[in-house]
């Protein structure tokens, strides 16, 4: 047999709804006015979105949800890409822990990888065992995710005794049901990326001499002819009913261009999979159970490491799997979309919920690279931008489809405008005392903002402007909520930022500070203001929690939201407006605690300094 096909290690550039208790019965406001088109709901839809799971959840993830990243590969430091795909999953965590309170109903893990040919060689290069290897560079990963607020579960290494047992045990069942044989491989290999290449993948390039002499063809790395004894496991058996789990599932592998791109590879032929190496020759990684001549090759060591965090091979596993959201990188999809799913359903077990996607970060239009010194310091920042800062413009920038570009200028702008400018500024006004002088959630006075459009007389204030802004409002959440389902962290932050400028727009054009509060004709109308726009500001602070979770609780806590109220259920968007009460209307707002985000651009010259480094 000559397997075309062997796993691969990981390249070094891995990276990685709301129970919306709207209650909005706006039907007399939709039946007169077409300004509320985001609201065309009935209040049936509004308590269905109520009650039932958001996008098409089923019910087993209903349950219970487990959310991965890749584990990460320990040959360099982390940069913003591994960063980018935590946060990925941490916010689609976060939303979920907002969603379903419960915290047993929710896992979340990360961690590293840290076996493999290219640990061996980097290790004896450093004068290091590869165990001092590994303990440095996850050290890195686990003061990158503390610093950055990941709020994972779990943090596993490969090398550690747990995950040891589970790979071997995982191989004791292919090998039990058939689907590992040894066989002799014989075909390229690349050194430098550490990988097997079928000839399609190989061609010939001028070499020093000037001779042809045969290269990846993707990364452009000499490659060699190798012969060799490996296991391999029968993966050709599994072609058709990999294709059959993706045409069931659309949604299996979001975003589709990537879904797609799997069923394209399906078409082709599926060669059966190597998936271990010599001893001899690589001894950095976990033995292959009655035959200490082979080492089970790192990629299926390191896929096994989503079973080992949820207690495999014990039987509490299966109550966790197959609820598992997997967050990956592009590079890594054929890995996970195909030979992992595989495998599982070689050992008898279901293929994962989702597979979550994302492309690359370039900076300033290049791919990072040690060569070019563009590699971007993560934890650099964090501390130039702040968590929350540097959060959020990774998930508002980055769109899972395709490579998104870094650059300085471009986090400063984005900042200013959005956190500091619109969100802080809005803030700052609606809690300024000159303007709120008392420091209270103000009342609303229905007779100055009728639920019902059109209406005239003496104390009617409202326009039509702001019945588009309650309606714009009181959709948002549920605008939020498909986007997370739908993997789109951007349009959600997209959709909260519009909302906001349409908050702002609301308060300029009623120009609060123009009016007087000894005024029996302004006060009335100056608290209704104030009132709307701290309960737009509820809003937004509750949504923005997964992705910005510091700036989010200071915020709450000004407008005096105690931490049993942040969650989706508890989000009951401006209740007076609808002739209930409003829980906040007269509450004494939180301390105030400084600038809600400061403006970044006030000194250019950290920019310089980062300019010259």
């Amino acid at each position: 047999m000559r397997p075309s096909h062997v796993l691969s290690e990981r390249p070094s550039r891995c990276f990685g709804s709301a129970g919306i208790m709207l209650r909005i019965s706006l039907l007399r406001l939709l039946g007169r006015t077409g300004l509320s088109r985001g609201l065309c709901l009935q209040d049936s839809r509004l308590r269905h979105y109520s009650s039932c799971p958001l996008g098409a959840r089923d019910d087993a993830q209903d349950a219970r949800a487990y959310f991965t990243t890749p584990i990460f590969y320990v040959n360099a430091a982390p940069h913003i890409g591994h960063l980018y795909s935590a946060l990925l999953a941490d916010a689609l965590c976060r939303y979920r822990r907002l969603r379903v309170p419960s915290a047993a109903a929710t896992r979340f893990s990360t961690g590293t990888d840290e076996h493999g040919l290219k640990i061996q060689q980097a290790a004896a290069t450093a004068g290091l065992a590869p165990a001092e290897l590994c303990d440095q560079v996850s050290a890195q990963f686990q003061q990158l995710f503390r610093e950055a607020s990941i709020s994972s579960t779990d943090f596993i290494r490969t090398t550690e005794a747990r995950h040891r047992v589970a790979v071997q045990h995982f191989w004791g069942v292919l090998k039990a049901r058939g689907l590992l044989y040894k066989g002799l491989y014989e075909g390229w290999y690349c050194a430098s990326d550490e990988c097997f290449l079928p000839e399609a993948k190989v061609t010939r390039q001028p070499g020093p001499s000037g001779d042809l002499c045969p290269v990846s063809l993707e990364s452009g790395h000499p490659v060699s002819w190798t012969k060799e004894e490996n296991y391999i496991f029968r993966l050709s058996q599994f072609r058709e009913p990999l294709q059959r789990w993706l045409r069931g599932d659309p949604r299996a592998i979001t975003p589709e261009p990537f879904h797609h791109a799997v069923l394209q590879w399906l078409e082709e032929e599926l060669p059966d999979l190597s998936v271990s190496r010599r001893s001899s020759h690589l001894h950095w990684g976990i033995p292959v159970p009655g035959d200490d001549s082979q080492t089970i090759y790192v990629w299926l060591d390191a896929l096994v490491n989503y079973l080992t965090v949820i207690g495999y091979p014990n039987a509490e596993f299966k109550s966790w799997w197959p609820t598992t959201s997997h967050i990956i990188g592009k590079d890594i999809l054929k890995f996970h979309a195909i030979y992992w799913p595989a495998l599982l359903l070689g050992a008898g077990m279901s293929p994962p919920h989702r597979i979550y996607v994302h492309s690359h970060w370039t900076v300033c239009g290049q791919k990072m690279s040690k060569s070019l010194g563009n590699v971007v310091d993560p934890r650099s920042c964090l501390d130039r931008y702040t968590v929350d800062g540097f959060r959020y413009f990774l998930l508002r920038q980055g769109v899972p489809h395709w490579d998104c570009d870094y650059y300085d200028e471009k986090v400063v702008k984005l900042l200013d405008s959005e956190l500091a400018d619109a969100l802080g500024g809005l803030l700052n006004r609606c809690t300024a005392k000159r303007i709120n002088p008392s420091g209270t959630y103000p009342a609303f006075c229905t007779t100055c903002f009728p639920s019902e459009p059109g209406l005239v007389g003496p104390s009617v204030r409202a326009q039509a402007e702001d019945y588009a802004l309650v309606s714009a409002v009181a959709t948002l959440p549920k605008q939020v909520a498909d986007h997370y389902d739908n993997f789109q962290i951007y349009k959600a932050l997209e959709a909260v930022s519009s909302c906001v400028r349409q908050t702002n727009g609301f308060v300029q054009r009623h120009a609060p500070w123009k009016l007087n509060w000894q005024s029996p004709v302004d006060a009335p109308w100056l608290g209704t203001v104030l009132h709307v726009a701290l309960e737009c500001l509820r809003v937004f602070g509750t949504l923005l929690q997964p992705v910005t979770p510091s700036l989010a609780d200071k915020l709450l806590s000004r407008l005096g939201v105690s931490a049993t109220e942040r969650g989706l259920g508890e989000l009951y968007f401006l209740p007076r407006f609808h002739g209930h009460p409003c829980p906040f209307e007269g509450r004494r707002l939180g301390s105030e605690t400084g600038l809600l985000f400061p403006r970044l651009d006030q000194s250019r010259a950290w920019l310089l300094k980062a300019h010259r480094t």
